[in-house]
């Protein structure tokens, strides 16, 4: 799966603002951020060169200042100005504050008159205000009065990037000093989520209790009596040789008190809150549409999602189809494998042969290193660009993996100094058939997520807030449109691994029934359970993970196959129209160059594009 957790957590948030004082003690030296200039002079006055300087002067200095309001995507990609930061985001001032950051930049971009500009300035134009007008739309719905799920759990999160494992850099002294300023702003967000959720009980806009209940023990693990037994007492173990020994003493002591002093009790306070207070109020429902206001809610989530107008009744109709054409794919491998039995017990015969899984997660992990180097000696017969970063192969930490996807992926940096990270979870080797490994590879790195959000991050003509930026339908239906070529490019000649192929697109196709099910439909958890168990060979345990995965993100899951069929419509209308002129490498460059980008944009360009080439 691509929460592409960092990505979607960094949207969440994005717009925010930042302590001014900490930010006026960064040492000079460093890229500072850029100052904002009066709004731009009326369109008429300009010309089509004047207005395009303008504009990438305009987004040049948000993406400047949205780095301070969001210091955490400023550590993503590698700008360590911010890194001592973590806003109180999910405060009341904060969010006026992202409010009126949208509303100024917005009316800033406006004036500039988009009948001047073209190309690439003509598709920022659209993406940004696209995405700043959505934003907007989305403020009437109180999603940070339920700040925390077992899926994007920010306490956990929290915990990653203390754990010297993430995206919080541990290699110098200031970076272990900035990671304890970032603690004092941590737990006054701890605390903050404490207080969004009592302010949903009062609302009635409160989190289902069977998610609740995963979070508990996510948050539980962070309460330990011994601090050297914290994931947060992680970076003292490993710090380089090259500090000092007075250094080395000095961090020992600050960490351990933090971890004692700030943590564990921030953690105790929210685990026991939830645990005593918030679960009585927790409601027994599952769908959004519970909600006060929660089918507009729905709706919109669908909107934001897939970037298209599609109602819950025809996504949901769009995965019943897929679910039978892709069983249909299914019983042809069963045949090849000289399998004379019913879907049911085919179903039942991968879950049971013991052939099909790994008995240990290094064996596991080696799988996965080792397909990295096959799938990458193939690229380029598809592809002439590729990324110029790697990535590594990880196992998702314990502390989440119960409630964690089977996998997911993590950006790296743009100048490739942190590689990308393909989690691989383990909590569960059933869940992690050998059957699926081709498929789940190509999704989550290459030529998936790694390889688009990678190429995005490099692509240096993009606005800044394009290169670090991110849509669901772009990314996921471009993973998934990634599977779906995996044949041409050399993989899947087992039919075992087209099966696996197969049964992850059955996932995605199931995705569009339960979760426009859950959440407009009225069905309730165990419905959802036992529409994925009848319709696929899914271990019960990644069926349990992704339903509550859907409970709690409503409307991301159906981005997978609506972004998907596009990306395919649009190639096929291009090999009919291009004939001899078209070029699947080609076709993909155009795809992936210009970053992530909401479908009807997306659509334009390459419509364009199939013109210029008829017209050469």
């Amino acid at each position: 799966m691509n929460k592409i957790t960092l990505i979607s957590l960094s949207v969440a948030l994005a717009l925010t603002a930042c302590s001014d004082d900490k930010a006026a003690s960064k040492e000079e030296g460093k890229q500072p951020a850029q100052q904002v200039d009066a709004p731009a002079e009326a369109s008429d006055a300009m010309t089509a060169e004047e207005a395009s300087e303008k504009l990438n002067q305009l987004f040049t200095e948000n993406f400047q200042e949205s780095l301070k309001f969001n210091p955490i995507q400023a550590t993503m990609i590698g700008d360590r100005r911010y890194n001592d930061q973590l806003p109180n985001f999910l405060s009341e001032e904060l969010r006026q504050k992202s409010h009126d950051f949208t509303v100024k930049w917005l009316d800033k971009i406006k004036q500039i008159d988009r009948d001047l500009l073209k190309g690439q300035d003509r598709l920022s134009y659209d993406v940004f205000i696209y995405q700043s007008e959505m934003a907007l739309e989305g403020e009437k719905f109180p999603g940070h009065l339920i700040p925390l799920n077992q899926s994007n759990n920010l306490a956990g999160f929290f915990a990653q990037l203390g754990s010297g494992q993430s995206v919080q850099p541990f290699e110098t002294v200031e970076d272990y000093d900035n990671w304890l300023g970032r603690v004092d702003d941590g737990v006054v967000v701890l605390d903050q989520i404490i207080i969004n959720l009592n302010q949903g009980i009062e609302q009635n806009v409160v989190q289902p209790k069977a998610l609740m209940k995963k979070v508990l023990p996510q948050i539980k693990a962070h309460v330990v009596e011994d601090p050297t037994k914290s994931i947060f007492y992680k970076p003292i173990e490993s710090m380089p040789d090259s500090f000092s020994e007075e250094d080395k003493n000095r961090l020992t002591e600050a960490y351990t008190k933090a971890i004692v002093e700030k943590l564990v009790p921030s953690y105790q306070r929210l685990h026991d809150y939830i645990k005593d207070d918030y679960m009585e109020h927790a409601r027994d429902s599952f769908g959004l549409s519970e909600q006060p206001n929660g089918e507009d809610w729905y709706n919109y989530q669908l909107k934001t999602y897939t970037t298209t107008d599609l109602t819950a009744d025809e996504i949901h109709q769009f995965g019943l189809n897929e679910v039978t054409r892709i069983h249909e794919e299914m019983r042809e491998v069963m045949k090849q494998e000289g399998f004379e039995g019913t879907l049911d017990e085919w179903f039942a015969y991968v879950q049971s042969n013991p052939e099909f899984y790994y008995d240990n997660e290094e064996d596991l992990l080696q799988g996965y290193r080792d397909l990295q180097k096959k799938v990458n000696k193939l690229l380029p017969t598809m592809f002439n660009i590729q990324p110029k970063s790697d990535y590594e192969v990880r196992a998702v930490e314990a502390f989440r993996a119960e409630s964690a996807a089977g996998a997911s992926y993590m950006p790296g940096s743009p100048d490739g100094s942190r590689p990308g990270i393909f989690y691989v979870n383990t909590f569960n080797l059933k869940g992690q058939p050998k059957f699926g490994m081709e498929t789940l590879s190509i999704h989550e790195a290459a030529p998936g997520h790694h390889f688009q959000i990678s190429l995005q991050q490099e692509v240096e003509g993009l606005p800044m807030f394009r290169r670090f930026g991110g849509l669901s339908v772009f990314s996921e239906g471009w993973a998934l449109y990634a599977e779906s070529i995996g044949k041409e490019m050399g993989m899947f000649t087992d039919p075992m691994q087209y099966y696996g192929r197969l049964s992850d697109e059955m996932l995605r196709a199931m995705r569009l029934v339960v979760d426009t099910g859950l959440h407009a439909k009225g069905w309730s958890r165990q419905k959802a359970i036992d529409y994925m168990m009848k319709n696929s060979s899914m271990a019960d345990t990644d069926v349990i993970s992704e339903v509550e995965r859907y409970i709690a993100w409503p409307g991301q899951a159906v981005s997978y196959k609506v972004g998907q069929r596009e990306i395919s419509r649009l190639r096929a209308e291009a090999e009919e129209k291009l004939g001899d002129k078209f070029d699947i490498r080609e076709f993909h460059t155009q795809i992936l160059i210009d970053g992530a980008m909401p479908i009807p944009v997306l659509k334009t360009k390459i419509l364009e594009w199939i013109d210029s080439k008829q017209a050469s």
